[in-house]
């Protein structure tokens, strides 16, 4: 006799069912939470899936770094678990984030955190799924703290990351790769902390589950308001200068002055200047427009004339050329957030 049994089978197998449910369902809801959070739909599902990859990327990556350090440069299995491993895992999983906000794919902290979270996730299930083969004769104690917990920290760490290098970047108005250090080093503290279980492992997991996502929860609250007000404050200003170049009355406001003052350039290109200032005025609207209606439960789809002023504004971007760029820029605005209105229209 062996001591197999087909019983016995049945109960491994549905308890590693139940342990993979206890590890991937919690985080995957939170997770569906923020975005349902998300009243101006900021986030797509497109991008939230390529967050998903770019995690699970993550954690295969990280995996490949940690089996070099400890089987080839024999580093202590404890100082890799509790020093190494969160400075390298946080570093990785940043990376996607920092392409995201260097290249204006995010435009406020609420987007920035759900994709962050999306991030943590995405390497939170390939370690789940590859300590759920590792140790699958463990019982649902274990998956409590390694897989609850654990998604959990994951998840929240990465959207901190996220929401606190959008929140550096855009105050400083800078995308220098410093302003991402501090999310990184607090990601990595938070990390290394969970992993030393300095108190016991199910008290550090129920403090991860109760702080973690309260402090995500109440940074989204904020932000929430915060965009509120920059779309009322922004609308009001583009209306009443778009009113004033379609009128002809341009010329006497401050933007008049500053266009006139441009005589080096040839008139044509001055022209071509303003009807780029024009366009990206509609298109800051249209954007503006497309959010409220989302947060009203109402979807308005990218039409042909957006489409159309797009392809405009690609046109005269070449035709005034970098010099014109440049010499425009103090009267079009170019923050992060501008950039990610365009490509939010853009899809």
């Amino acid at each position: 006799m062996n001591g197999w049994s087909p019983s016995r089978s049945y109960d491994g197998r549905r308890m590693g069912a139940l342990s993979l449910l206890l590890g991937f369902l919690p985080v995957v809801l939170f997770l569906a939470a923020l975005i349902l959070m998300d009243s101006y739909e900021l986030v797509t599902r497109r991008s939230i899936l390529a967050a998903l990859m770019a995690g699970a990327a993550a954690a295969l990556l990280c995996s490949l770094a940690n089996q070099l350090l400890v089987v080839h440069l024999r580093l202590d299995v404890d100082v890799l678990r509790r020093y190494v491993a969160p400075v390298l895992e946080e570093s990785v999983k940043a990376m996607y984030i920092v392409y995201l906000i260097r290249s204006s794919r995010v435009g406020f902290l609420v987007d920035a955190g759900i994709q962050g979270f999306a991030v943590g996730t995405g390497f939170a299930i390939i370690e789940n799924l590859y300590y759920a083969s590792a140790t699958r004769d463990q019982g649902l104690g274990l998956w409590i703290v390694r897989g609850l917990g654990t998604a959990v920290m994951h998840g929240s760490a990465t959207a901190i990351v996220a929401i606190l290098s959008k929140s550096l970047t855009e105050r400083r108005s800078s995308m220098s790769p410093k302003l991402f250090l501090p999310g990184i080093a607090l990601a990595a503290v938070a990390h290394s902390l969970f992993n030393q279980f300095i108190l016991s492992p199910f008290v550090s997991t129920a403090a991860m589950l109760i702080v973690m996502p309260l402090l995500v929860g109440i940074v989204f609250e904020r932000s929430e308001k915060a965009t509120r007000e920059w779309l009322g404050t922004d609308l009001d200003s583009e209306v009443e200068l778009l009113d004033l170049i379609q009128s002809g009355e341009i010329a006497e406001t401050p933007v008049g002055t500053y266009l006139a003052s441009l005589n080096r350039f040839p008139g044509r290109v001055v022209a071509d200047m303003l009807c780029l200032l024009r366009i990206h005025l509609e298109l800051s609207l249209r954007a503006k427009g497309i959010l409220i209606a989302h947060s009203a439960g109402v979807h308005l789809p990218v039409d042909d004339q957006v489409r159309a002023n797009l392809e405009e504004m690609r046109y005269l971007e070449r035709s005034i050329g970098k010099t014109g760029k440049i010499a425009i820029k103090p009267i079009l605005r170019t923050s992060a957030r501008d950039l990610w209105e365009i490509y939010m229209l853009r899809g």
